[in-house]
């Protein structure tokens, strides 16, 4: 079997992704600022976790030797155009990665005043999506492009996927995981992305979970939860979860 040109990297929410012989880190929904967030929208304190967080994501790029840095859209947590701490924390975060390597944004849901801030420092793809090497690189929370679509893999944040596990005593805890399948390729058609005639795909599907463990998500082995993207679950057949270290739970329905 061929290598796949997206690797998991292990025990972290990111992977490698293979550019045609450039090596990218690519994470999803960092969501910088989200402790700012958290105390307008619900009144949670939380301290700030900058600094770890921006540290991990330094820490992983030394580790891998990577070539750039892509973040699959949700770089920013609030959605209007960065201040105060939020915009301190991208300020630092942005020019820790660009001292190293080229930083891309797919563009998310909340990187609007983000990418305006930053685009002179920054490469910015749109919301639709762009690809690197082989790979289809889009946020998810709006229907990728058809060139997005047509590559060998297509990666996607804005899920934030976790699966709920129950142990034998009953207590019970939430993971993040990765979602991994075959692209069906039938929601696209029924949107007019994919014309009618085209026959059934090839395509993988990965939906990444979030870098930012305090983001929550979509507990995916619950019945009644509902997805976010307007693609998913539908557009992902036979798909498999898979742990940050490694282990494969089988069909993240029956999980």
């Amino acid at each position: 079997m061929a290598p796949t040109p997206v690797e998991p990297i292990p025990n972290a929410p990111a992977a490698i992704v293979d550019g045609d012989g450039k090596r990218a880190l690519a994470v999803a929904d960092y969501h910088a600022g989200i402790e700012i967030g958290l105390r307008y929208e619900r009144g949670v304190e939380l301290d700030s976790a900058a600094d770890s967080r921006r540290e991990r994501l330094l820490s992983l790029l030394d580790r891998t030797d990577a070539d750039r840095v892509i973040v699959l859209g949700d770089l920013a947590h609030r959605i209007r155009a960065p201040d105060g701490e939020e915009r301190e924390e991208l300020e630092t975060l942005i020019g820790s990665v660009t001292d190293r390597v080229p930083l891309t944004l797919v563009q998310g849901n909340h990187d609007g005043g983000v990418a305006a801030a930053f685009a002179d420092r920054i490469d910015v793809a749109p919301a639709d999506g762009a690809v690197y090497g082989n790979v289809g690189l889009v946020h998810g929370h709006t229907w990728p492009a058809r060139e997005v679509l047509e590559a060998d893999v297509v990666c996607v944040g804005h899920e934030h996927p976790q699966v709920r596990l129950r142990d034998e005593v009953g207590g019970t805890r939430v993971e993040r995981a990765w979602l991994r399948g075959t692209l069906d390729p039938e929601p696209f058609r029924t949107e007019g992305i994919i014309a009618e005639e085209t026959a059934g795909s090839e395509t993988e599907l990965v939906v990444f979970p979030a870098f930012n463990d305090r983001s929550g998500g979509t507990w995916v082995n619950v019945e009644g939860q509902s997805f976010l993207s307007p693609f998913l679950p539908a557009g992902l057949a036979d798909g498999q979860a898979y742990l940050l270290d490694g282990t494969r739970l089988g069909p993240y329905t029956d999980v």
